[in-house]
Order: structure tokens, then sequence, then C-alpha cells
């Protein structure tokens, strides 16, 4: 598994943990980009975040629609476009 995580550039890593954090980016958004699965993300934030700051992030994740394409469909803005764009992008 790690083995995986070191064939990562550090940016590319900083970028997961970005989109991970984030509410509105999906799991399926990130293994689309990166190739990670849900568990794999989750694996990487316990590894990179400090103990405190994953539990609080897996709490405020740990089911919530927008983090999980199928559960965001069946909600209520399931019908709504969906894009991540970080603050210091363009458009």
């Amino acid at each position: 598994m790690q083995k995986r995580f070191m064939t990562l550039s550090r940016p590319d890593l900083d970028r997961i943990i970005m989109m991970a954090w984030e509410d509105r980016t999906s799991f399926d958004a990130i293994r689309e980009q990166f190739g990670l699965f849900p568990g794999e993300v989750i694996k990487l934030m316990r590894q990179e975040l400090k103990p405190s700051s994953f539990k609080l992030w897996r709490r405020r994740t740990q089911g919530r629609f927008t983090k999980h394409e199928a559960k965001f469909i069946n909600s209520p803005s399931g019908g709504e476009p969906r894009r991540f764009r970080s603050k210091s992008q363009r458009g």
C-alpha cells in the first residue's frame, strides 16, 4: 500500500489531501484523477495528517452525500454540476 503512495509526487499527495479535505470533492473524483480508491485515500489521510486532524476529517466525511457520488446523485441536489476548483485556480 505505501509503495503506491511513494510513486506519487509530493505535489500530487498535497493535491489529494486538499481534494479529500474539500467537502464538495467526491472520492470518485480522486479515483478518476489519481487512481486511489476511497480506502486508499483514507489510509493516505491517516498517514499524512495528525491524529486529531484525521479524526476530525473522518468524522466529517463519513456518510456525507457529497463525498460519495452514488449517494449524491440520489440526494435532493443530485442534479447540480460538480467540479473541484482550488482558490488559486482561475476561471
